[in-house]
């Protein structure tokens, strides 16, 4: 199965059957994730380094702006797409096969997970993946320890607590705090 069809898949949101073709091809990106997550991890790096080896573990060119302090994890690596002026703190876990979209601006904590894989309810299904994906809007600012799940939409300029859960979208202009995470205070323009 070649990336383009395997992301595609992804992006239909249709289960990934344990042992299908599409489960198969998750095994060997993240396999290369490994290989690259290790390279970045391994030693120090200049910020191009940083630059160049994100590029590679994404696919795809990252901007001059990023910044990313590592290690970082991810278990794909395919299907992250990052803005302009991001900035990645220490020590985040990225389940990205369900699509992790970060915009402009956005700073992200140290000890983040962002998680875009659930697993079926069922015990007979419990092996099948169900991805779905995150996106994150512009000026967003996510604290430490802070675990996004599968499927939430954090609108542009809010702050997500160190600590959150944050289960459900987040409007725009908004702080939420907590397990599940709840808005506390809108933020004033």
């Amino acid at each position: 199965m070649e990336l383009e069809d395997f992301l595609k898949f992804m992006k239909s949101g249709r289960p990934v059957q344990a042992g299908s073709e599409v489960h198969r091809r998750m095994l060997l990106l993240a396999r290369e994730a490994q290989r690259l997550t290790s390279e970045l991890n391994g030693s120090f790096h200049s910020p191009e380094k940083i630059q160049e080896l994100m590029s590679r573990i994404t696919g795809q060119p990252v901007d001059e702006t990023f910044a990313l302090f590592p290690p970082f994890y991810t278990d794909c690596g395919k299907n992250i797409h990052i803005g302009r002026h991001v900035f990645i703190n220490c020590c985040c876990h990225f389940q990205d096969q369900g699509g992790i979209y970060i915009g402009d601006g956005t700073l992200i904590g140290s000890y983040v997970v962002l998680a875009t894989i659930n697993h079926g309810q069922n015990p007979a299904e419990r092996g099948d993946n169900l991805p779905s994906s995150i996106h994150i809007g512009r000026n967003v600012w996510i604290g430490s320890h802070a675990t996004i799940l599968p499927g939430v939409t954090i609108g542009d300029n809010s702050i997500i607590a160190a600590g959150a859960v944050v289960t459900r979208d987040v409007p725009p202009g908004m702080i939420v705090a907590g397990v599940p995470a709840k808005p506390i205070k809108a933020l004033q323009e």
